[in-house]
């Protein structure tokens, strides 16, 4: 099951960083023309350098690892769980130079084909790495 960004959210946070790179994605939820699929392996390209990226990640135990290399290549916007509990949140995120953190008012409702669908069970988070 693959959801997206709902595409209203996106479009506001694209108004403010003009996003030219959606670093983990797949044809079906890209948000940008440009675009890493699961077997391009976006942890182990380059994300262009001197442009802004976006990221959904997938919310499993990969996450850390997508959070560590947004951190490395910076200009990233990241949508992830509000967890800050998690390691990566202290490693990568919290009281980092350079880093801002949007948190999210209420539940984000996900798309799945474009349709929208219930509220996120938990609540969501923009990271921004400068």
């Amino acid at each position: 099951m693959t959801w997206e960004t709902p595409q209203d959210f996106f479009d506001k946070l694209n108004e403010e960083f003009n996003f030219d790179l959606d670093v983990c994605a797949s044809k079906e939820n890209a948000k940008c023309k440009k675009y890493y699929n699961k077997d391009e392996d976006g942890l182990n390209r380059n994300w262009n350098k001197g442009v802004w990226k976006w990221m959904n990640p997938p919310y499993g135990r990969e996450i850390g690892k997508w959070i560590a290399k947004a951190s490395e290549e910076r200009m990233t916007v990241a949508l992830i769980p509000a967890r800050t509990d998690t390691k990566y949140f202290h490693d990568y995120i919290y009281n980092k130079p350079n880093v801002e953190i949007r948190f999210i008012k209420g539940r984000l409702k996900f798309c799945m084909g474009g349709v929208q669908g219930q509220s996120a069970p938990f609540p969501s988070m923009v990271v921004i790495f400068r």
